[in-house]
């Protein structure tokens, strides 16, 4: 039974900053789409940041920005 997103998956994407790359330092949750869009192509790295960027990639995707404000705002 799907108990909706991951409370502590959705706040590591508002908390945690890009390791690595043209956007080293920016939080997760604000990197642009077409940043993702390349990882999507080429690949998503492994791990923990693999899957926060899949994890963003998929809200920005589908309009679903407005689940992370309520974080961002804490």
């Amino acid at each position: 039974m799907n108990q909706g997103p991951d409370p502590t998956i959705l706040l590591s994407l508002v908390k945690s900053q890009m390791p690595f790359g043209k956007y080293k330092g920016r939080l997760i949750c604000d990197l642009p789409v077409s940043y993702l869009e390349w990882f999507a192509r080429e690949g998503f790295p492994q791990g923990k940041l693999g899957m926060q960027l899949q994890t963003i990639y998929e809200i920005k995707l589908n309009g679903l920005e407005d689940l992370l404000k309520p974080l961002k705002n804490k």
